[in-house]
């Protein structure tokens, strides 16, 4: 194998978040089995970030790779646009039925997340053109949040970062998030975290006027923002509000969906349910790609009864893509039968006991986790709780030079491993992280 040359090749590739400065030496995967990648320059890695929350049943499946298979030789692709269908989208819905939330029977399906997101934010406007409240148009979304990279995905995320070379779409309000490690909104005497972030909420909707706001869109547990777990008094208060006022929830549950969390969906854990829920990633295990929104029966009913005239005139060429689905519904029978989510509950209450050995650093601020979603959070110091970015990007890089992949986010560092890890496979990233982040402080 001529490495030089494919390293070379690669220039020809313009990748996500395309910048010299971090594209100069990439990590070139060839394979991977289990937890485990392995370059093209002959190292094996620990992948401890499951892709990119994704690959949650780990790599080198082949009931996956055989259920492609079977699908590609009958159908690979059939359109499923309004007037025609394909057996996999179909048994899929029916799957989906009910799955995720017991209100939400309607599933639209997409490449991913963001075009699931955008589903939701023009599903949301339709609906309220439709019940003659065509001011309803706007959205109030979480500061941190993340929710893809299409223009009004972009414009809902709520990092600053992606606003910067790009322009947004007008109508996204952002509050502060339910962060308990460092909530920069003002909490009132005697008042929760949770309480205060549902507050702002409220205050938000009162200031832009209910008769403005679409929706309101959270990740239960956000990602991207540095894996940020709400108080138990957050989600239920939300809804309560969101009922009030007449605003759809939506719930973002591209990384939390399909078991990331020990619960199949999230927001289960606080017995919340939304109005829309939108999913991507785990669905299949990053085997094929694949996304998609569910929506009530109310919002179903809407779509399905409006006169030619004002058809919901929404759809990607690839939505409910036949070998995707079949992929998908193989994916899900994987999770259900081998019990994978027992493990994860299992995995997560001894992350949370190892990962302890790292609270004697200083410059640990925090250290947060639910199923297999977990992170470190990096300060200068726990006094001030400054955030330090470098320390997080030196142990990153060091991670990865001992064998082990992980995930950088601002000054956090995200652990997300398959749901097929093992306890040695846990011991190894415990012992890993501490090693390499003794090997620079």
């Amino acid at each position: 194998m001529d490495i030089d040359k494919i390293i070379q090749d690669d220039n020809y590739a313009l990748n996500p978040f395309q910048n010299n400065s971090t594209h100069k030496e990439p990590l070139i995967i060839e394979r991977g089995e289990g937890v485990w990648i392995y370059s093209i320059t002959g190292e094996k890695i620990m992948d401890a970030f499951s892709g990119m929350w994704n690959v949650n049943v780990g790599y080198g499946n082949k009931e996956l790779a055989q259920a492609a298979y079977e699908q590609m030789v009958k159908i690979a692709y059939g359109s499923n646009f309004s007037g025609s269908s394909t057996l996999p989208q179909i048994q899929l819905a029916k799957k989906l039925s009910g799955y995720a939330y017991e209100n939400l029977h309607h599933t639209f399906f997409t490449c991913g997340g963001s075009e699931a997101n955008e589903s939701a934010f023009k599903t949301a406007q339709y609906y309220w053109k439709q019940k003659g409240k065509p001011s309803k148009y706007k959205f109030i979304c979480l500061e941190n949040a993340y929710h893809g990279m299409t223009m009004a995905a972009a414009s809902a995320t709520g990092m600053s970062k992606f606003w910067n070379v790009f322009n947004t779409i007008p109508g996204f309000i952002h509050i502060p998030n339910p962060n308990q490690y460092r909530y920069e909104g003002d909490i009132r005497q005697d008042e929760s975290v949770g309480r205060a972030a549902a507050r702002a909420l409220e205050e938000a909707i009162i200031k832009e006027g209910a008769d403005n706001i679409a929706g309101f869109i959270s990740e239960p547990i956000q990602g991207s923002g540095g894996g940020i777990i709400p108080p138990d008094d957050y989600f239920p208060a939300v809804r309560e509000i969101c009922n009030k006022y007449e605003i759809l929830m939506i719930a973002d549950e591209v990384i939390t969906g399909f078991g990331r969390t020990g619960e199949m969906f999230a927001l289960n854990h606080w017995g919340v349910s939304p109005d829309i829920v939108t999913f991507a990633k785990g669905v299949t295990s990053g085997y094929l790609p694949l996304g998609g929104m569910q929506v009530t029966d109310e919002i179903n009913s809407v779509i399905e009864n409006a006169p030619p005239e004002s058809a919901w005139l929404h759809g990607y060429t690839y939505s409910g893509h036949a070998a995707s689905c079949s992929v998908a519904l193989k994916n899900i029978e994987l999770i259900e039968r081998n019990n994978l989510l027992d493990n994860v509950k299992l995995k997560e209450r001894r992350f949370m006991a190892e990962l302890k050995v790292l609270s004697k650093y200083e410059c640990i601020g925090d250290i947060r986790g639910i199923g297999l979603l977990h992170t470190i959070e990096f300060v200068t110091d726990c006094e001030s709780k400054g955030k330090n970015f470098q320390l997080a990007g030196e142990v990153y890089n060091r991670c990865l030079k001992n064998g082990l992949r992980l995930r950088m986010l601002g000054n956090n560092i995200s652990i997300a491993p398959p749901f097929i890890i093992s306890d040695n496979d846990v011991d190894y990233i415990i012992n890993t992280l501490e090693r390499s982040l003794k090997e620079c402080i």
